[in-house]
């Protein structure tokens, strides 16, 4: 049968190379039907030059509701991709399940839910909901690595709206049209490893010791200035992104402002992620501490970022790049936590407390009509919250003049590029002669 230019087919195509896109089950359909194609249309090709599989739902076929078949086609997808080791795409605008079918059609959700449980962590997964995605659908595209949404096209929720996708944190990235979501599908593939074993680097594009502006914002320090963000307008006192360092392929987190709970689990969510792939993760800290006032589950939060960064083995590098304040400095990748190299500029301030605040609590005595309260702040600073004290005691390795940050982090990035996890197996020492 001559197959039909659907709606779904177009999308399809739009994601991978031109002539690469490979059919599998096109003649897979439910019984009885004579249709020249299915609900859910399943394939591969190269995205870039990399392998990628895919599935879409086509609403141009009963509103592209998922059955069991179309649950079946996505579950041999899944096979292939993993035995493969490339990534999977999900293209969501369908009408939830066909409801006649009654329990196969909850099973098949079921069935494809498995299926993306089964390959998290081993393969990235990419949700790009180009329509509708409601209820169970919603659930699936939720357990994907990365959402990407379009935005006054995509529904994306359970049981209500749950009105901007971005602040919601229902999706990673919003696009503005159709054709820039596909170019941000495109553009995970190309950042992105095949798989949990591969390597996330390229020959790097821009020279490794450009420095950066003393004014540093995290798109600086990343290759060509360009990066990913994730998350937006969740959070939004914390920037996540994807970005190139010298070639190779991080996580970028950086922290500006009191840290809330959503941005806590902001950034738990990509050290995670980037953990799963063996993305190095770079930090930059600039805040006044944590935001106590502002979520009631602040303590359980603060615990998962806490757990993230502990338990991560990937390749971790943070700089405090202006004020680092109490939980702020522990809970973004301090050295206690496990960084492998924490570093700070030479204007940082890392305080238990606020200076101000400090000074007003035990040294309010020492401003007199000869000192004022700024100078006695300053001495503070200068005593108890420099970079150079933090230094000396082994919290920050080592204090690099902003314009040189980036070439340093590269540096350790390459250093830390085979980092082993725990001590090297070894037969046994060499012994003395």
């Amino acid at each position: 049968m001559e197959k039909q230019n659907t709606k779904g087919r177009e999308r399809m195509l739009s994601l991978f190379d031109a002539g690469t896109f490979v059919e599998m089950g096109a003649y897979i359909r439910r019984r009885g039907e004579n249709e020249a194609y299915d609900a859910v249309l399943t394939g591969y090709g190269s995205i870039g030059g990399k392998l990628a599989f895919a599935f879409v739902q086509d609403s141009d076929k009963n509103a592209g509701a998922l059955d069991s078949v179309g649950a079946e086609k996505i579950s041999r997808l899944y096979d292939q991709a993993i035995k493969s080791g490339a990534p999977v795409i999900g293209v969501f605008d369908g009408a939830g399940a066909v409801v006649y079918d009654g329990a196969s059609a909850l099973s098949a959700y079921g069935k494809v839910m498995k299926c993306v449980s089964d390959a998290s962590g081993i393969i990235p997964q990419i949700a790009y909901v180009s329509g509708t995605c409601l209820g169970m659908a919603a659930t699936v595209a939720a357990m994907f690595d990365v959402t990407v949404a379009v935005e006054n096209v995509s529904e994306l929720y359970v049981s209500a709206p749950a009105g901007n996708l971005d602040e919601s944190g229902m999706a990673a990235v919003y696009s503005e049209t159709e054709a820039d979501a596909v170019a941000t599908v495109r553009m995970l593939v190309d950042l992105l490893p095949r798989n949990n074993k591969d390597v996330a680097a390229v020959e790097p594009t821009d020279d490794v010791g450009r420095p950066v502006a003393a004014d540093l914002k995290p798109a600086y320090l990343a290759d060509n200035m360009t990066v990913m963000h994730l998350y937006g307008g969740y959070g939004k006192e914390v920037s996540t992104a994807l970005a190139r360092m010298g070639g190779i392929t991080v996580g970028l987190i950086s922290l500006d402002g009191k840290l809330t709970a959503k941005g806590a689990r902001k950034i738990a969510r990509l050290v995670s992620f980037c953990d799963s792939f063996s993305l190095p993760v770079v930090t930059l800290v600039d805040s006044e501490g944590v935001d106590t006032a502002a979520d009631a589950d602040l303590a359980p939060a603060l615990g998962k970022l806490a757990k993230a960064y502990i338990t991560a083995t990937t390749a971790k590098v943070t700089a405090v790049i202006g004020k680092a304040y109490g939980a702020a400095f522990t809970l973004m990748g301090s050295r206690a936590l496990g960084a492998d190299l924490a570093l700070a500029t030479p204007d940082a301030v890392i305080s238990v407390m606020d200076p101000e605040a400090a000074v007003a609590f035990v040294w309010n005595d020492k401003i007199t009509s000869d000192k004022s309260r700024a100078e006695v702040e300053a001495e503070w600073k200068e005593t108890y919250a420099s970079a150079q004290i933090a230094a000396e005691s082994g919290d920050i390795d080592d204090i690099v003049p902003t314009e040189e940050l980036r070439a340093r982090i590269i540096s350790a990035l390459y250093m830390l590029a085979e980092k082993a996890d725990g001590m090297p197996d070894r037969k046994h020492g060499v012994p003395t002669l």
